[in-house]
């Protein structure tokens, strides 16, 4: 999906006042180009919770030392100040000019295992994943208060209920930029996540990601590819995405074959959270037929551009299809 880059604007803190009728404002910074992409075993980014947590007694300074941040004898000098001043192993750190604050925060997200775009090794992620580079920004804390909603309402480990479509009224609503940076969301929270683009007329997830959009989804369901399409991020190993692919003739088509149905089955016993990027509605009434498949929805709007008649509208279409509609959430640009 082509949309406008955002305001980068920070100042106004974003308002979370639930999922259904006024949730969560945001305001993204645009993506920027990253070829970071790692090739995976078909088996491997569907084994549950595999990826190795880092434990907490791993010592800040083992980890700047094996991030290549800090030389084992200033790490000596750093044990020998801390028995004189009695100060924070990474404040000490700093102080004495041997690593930046951002190393040793990024070894701090290690030591408890939580993955930012940042870490300690110097890996980075594009910009326009925020929940991932500042997760302590208001626009973080929107995301996370929308994922605890959607884990109340949809993902509580219950048959059935693993992957959800995130749809919009219109290009431009800022869906996949909600989607990116919720599933950075769940798969900080642990759990082992996958994003989809079933957008295969605009996709922007392989860009968000910084990805390559080889043979993607659009491959996988023509039978041209396989599960290793499906991309692990080596800064969030509980996250994957699987691009878009190349642009099909028929990608609604496509997605409406039993093969996109038992792909969905099959995925959803190796994930725990599955959030699937759609078109837009007025583009194409694919995100219908991938809402269907899912079984659940949520809405994304854009403040002062998406009319409240069409929100509804999308909706009241997905519920006659038998969707249960989680909500609509709000951002703003």
């Amino acid at each position: 999906m082509n949309t406008p880059p955002p305001r980068t604007d920070h100042r106004t803190a974003p308002r979370t006042d639930g999922l259904t009728d006024t949730p969560a404002d945001t305001r993204i910074p645009a993506p920027a180009a990253h070829d970071g992409d790692t090739a995976i075993h078909p088996t491997s980014a569907f084994a549950r919770r595999s990826s190795r947590q880092p434990a907490a007694r791993d010592a800040i300074g083992t980890l700047l030392v094996e991030g290549g941040h800090l030389t084992p004898s200033q790490m000596e000098q750093v044990l020998a100040e801390q028995k004189v001043r009695r100060r924070r192993f990474g404040e000490l750190v700093v102080r004495l000019g041997f690593a930046p604050q951002k190393a040793v925060d990024g070894a701090l997200a290690r030591q408890f295992g939580y993955p930012v775009a940042r870490d300690a090794s110097g890996t980075l992620l594009p910009p326009g994943l925020v929940t991932a580079l500042n997760p302590s920004m208001p626009f973080s804390e929107s995301i996370r208060a929308l994922r605890s909603q959607l884990m109340l309402r949809w993902f509580d480990g219950s048959p059935g209920r693993t992957a959800l479509a995130v749809a919009s009224v219109d290009q431009g609503d800022g869906k996949s930029y909600v989607s990116a940076n919720l599933a950075v969301a769940f798969s900080q929270l642990g759990e082992s996540t996958l994003l989809i683009d079933a957008d295969m007329r605009n996709p922007s997830q392989h860009r968000l990601f910084g990805l390559k959009n080889r043979m993607g989804l659009s491959g996988l369901l023509g039978g041209r590819a396989g599960l290793s399409e499906i991309r692990k991020l080596r800064s969030l190993p509980r996250l994957s995405v699987l691009p878009a692919g190349p642009l099909p003739p028929n990608p609604q088509e496509l997605l409406g074959r039993d093969v996109f149905r038992h792909l969905l089955d099959e995925l959803s016993s190796h994930f725990n959270v599955i959030l699937v990027d759609t078109p837009s509605a007025q583009l194409a009434s694919d995100f219908h037929v991938v809402a269907r498949r899912t079984g659940a929805a949520l809405i994304v709007a854009r403040r002062d551009h998406t009319r409240a008649r069409d929100v509804s509208g999308l909706s009241a279409t997905l519920i006659a299809s038998g969707v249960q509609v989680l909500g609509s959430t709000l951002n703003e640009y």
